[in-house]
C-alpha cells in the first residue's frame, strides 16, 4: 500500500513539474519565435545586398578614399598628353567653325572673315598643341591644382550620392529597434542574437526534461502486472494533455535560407555583405492553422480545418473517450464511438502521419535549399559567396512526437489493464 501511495505521489509531482515546464516552454517559445522573426527582418537582404542605400554607403567610402589618394604624378603622362592634345585639336576646330558661322550673312562679317583667313592660319595654331598640352600637364601637377581638383571631385561625388537614394518602408524595422531598445540595426542584431541563444538553450533543456519525466511516468505506472488505478490513469492522461498543448503551441520547424557572406574586391577595396536572409519562417501547428483558415482560398481553409482536426480535435476526443471508457461512464464501453476512439483509432489517427509529414517537409526543404544554394557556393578570385541553410526541427516537433508515441502506448495500457482488472474481478 505504501509503495502504491509513493508511486502516486511521484506521479503527481511529475505532473506538476510537467505543467510548470509546459507553461515556461510555451511562454519562452512565443518570445523566441518573435525574436527570430525580428532577427530575420533586421538581417533581410532588402536592407543589405538589395538596398541602394547600403551600396551608396560602401561606394561613397571607396570613392572618397580613391580621390584622397589621387596623384597626377602617378598618371601615365603619355596617355594623358595624347588625350589632352585630342581635346585641344577638337576645341580649335570648334572655335574656328563657330567664328566662321557667326561671320556669315553680312558684309561686315564677310570682311572680318577674310581678314582672319589672311592673317590667322589654323594649322599654325595646331602645331603648338603639344606645347599647350605640356603646359596644361605641368599646371595639373602643382599641389594647388591637385587640391582644387580633389575638392571638385569630392563635391561632385557627394552631390551625386545626395541625389541617389532609395525610399524604404522602415516601419517594421523602427518597431524592432523600439522593442529591443537599441539605437541602430547593428546593436539590434547583437541583442537579438544573444536573447535567442539564451532562450533556445533553456527551451531545449526544458523540452528534453519534459519528455524524459513523461516517459518515466509511463514506465513507472504502465509496465507492471497490476491494473492502473483511476488516479494513475488520470495523471497519465493529463500528462498527455500537457504534451499535446506544448506540441501544438510551440514552433515545430524553422525554415531559413540566407547568404552568410558575399565578398569581393572593388577598386582594391574589400566589399562584403554578411547574414543576408532570403527567407525565414517559424511556425507551430496552430500558427499554420490560423494562416490557412484566414486565407481567402477555400482549399486552404479546408486544409487548415483538417490540420486542426487531426492535431487537436481528434487527440482531445480520444482522451475524453479514453477517460469515459476507463470509468465506464454510463456504460460507455459499449458505445461504438467510444470503442472506435479507444480501440480502433490507432490505425486512423493522423498524429503519427502529421509527425512524418513535418519531418519529410524538413528533409525536403533542407534538400531544396542545399541543392539550389550549391550553385552559388562556387569560389573564384573575384567573388566569394557562402550560403547557409538554417532549416531545423524545433522543440514542438519532439514534444508532439513524444505525445504521439505515448498516446499509442496509453491506449495499449488501457485495454490491457482493464482486461487484467476484469479478470481479477471475475476470479474474486
Amino acid at each position: 500500500m505504501f509503495k502504491r501511495h509513493l508511486k502516486l505521489l511521484i506521479s503527481l509531482a511529475i505532473l506538476i513539474c510537467s505543467v510548470v515546464l509546459c507553461q515556461q516552454i510555451v511562454i519562452d517559445s512565443v518570445i523566441n519565435q518573435q525574436n527570430k522573426q525580428d532577427y530575420a527582418e533586421v538581417n533581410h537582404i532588402k536592407y543589405g545586398l538589395f538596398s541602394i542605400n547600403q551600396w551608396k554607403e560602401k561606394l561613397e567610402v571607396i570613392l572618397a578614399d580613391e580621390i584622397s589618394k589621387l596623384r597626377f604624378n602617378d598618371i601615365n603622362q603619355a596617355e594623358l598628353k595624347k588625350m589632352i592634345e585630342g581635346q585641344l585639336d577638337t576645341l580649335i576646330d570648334s572655335v574656328a567653325n563657330k567664328i566662321s558661322e557667326s561671320n556669315k550673312g553680312s558684309t561686315k562679317g564677310w570682311m572680318k572673315q577674310k581678314f582672319i583667313n589672311a592673317f590667322v592660319d589654323i594649322n599654325d595654331i595646331k602645331k603648338g598643341i603639344p606645347e599647350y598640352a605640356d603646359a596644361i600637364i605641368a599646371k595639373m601637377k602643382t599641389t594647388k591644382t591637385e587640391r582644387k581638383v580633389k575638392v571638385m571631385l569630392k563635391s561632385k561625388v557627394e552631390q551625386y550620392f545626395d541625389e541617389t537614394f532609395e525610399s524604404q518602408d522602415l516601419t517594421r524595422l523602427n518597431a524592432i529597434l523600439a522593442r529591443t531598445q537599441t539605437p541602430d540595426i547593428d546593436q539590434a542584431r547583437a541583442k537579438l542574437d544573444q536573447d535567442i541563444a539564451e532562450k533556445e538553450k533553456f527551451i531545449y533543456e526544458a523540452t528534453w526534461i519534459l519528455i524524459f519525466i513523461a516517459i518515466m511516468m509511463f514506465v513507472m505506472n504502465g509496465f507492471s502486472k497490476k491494473a492502473i488505478s483511476a488516479q494513475q490513469f488520470t495523471i497519465m492522461l493529463l500528462t498527455l494533455l500537457v504534451l499535446l498543448l506544448a506540441g501544438v503551441t510551440t514552433p515545430m520547424i524553422d525554415m531559413e535560407a540566407k547568404i552568410s557572406e558575399m565578398s569581393f574586391v572593388l577598386m582594391d577595396h574589400p566589399v562584403s555583405f554578411l547574414n543576408q536572409v532570403l527567407y525565414f519562417q517559424s511556425k507551430s501547428i496552430l500558427d499554420v492553422f490560423w494562416i490557412m483558415i484566414t486565407h481567402k482560398d477555400l482549399q486552404m481553409k479546408i486544409v487548415g480545418i483538417l490540420v486542426v482536426m487531426f492535431s487537436v480535435v481528434f487527440p482531445l476526443s480520444k482522451m475524453i473517450c479514453s477517460l469515459t471508457y476507463y470509468f465506464d461512464y454510463r456504460k460507455s464501453r459499449a458505445n461504438k464511438w467510444v470503442q472506435f476512439f479507444v480501440l480502433k483509432s490507432g490505425k486512423w489517427s493522423m498524429s503519427d502521419v502529421l509527425v512524418v509529414a513535418i519531418f519529410m517537409a524538413y528533409i525536403g526543404f533542407n534538400g531544396i535549399i542545399a541543392s539550389q544554394f550549391g550553385n552559388f557556393n562556387a569560389k573564384n578570385p573575384d567573388m566569394v559567396i557562402l550560403t547557409t541553410n538554417g532549416t531545423s526541427l524545433q522543440p514542438g516537433f519532439y514534444i508532439f512526437l513524444a505525445y504521439a508515441i505515448l498516446s499509442l502506448i496509453l491506449s495499449n495500457f488501457l485495454v490491457t489493464k482493464i482486461r487484467i482488472k476484469e479478470t481479477h474481478a471475475a476470479a474474486v
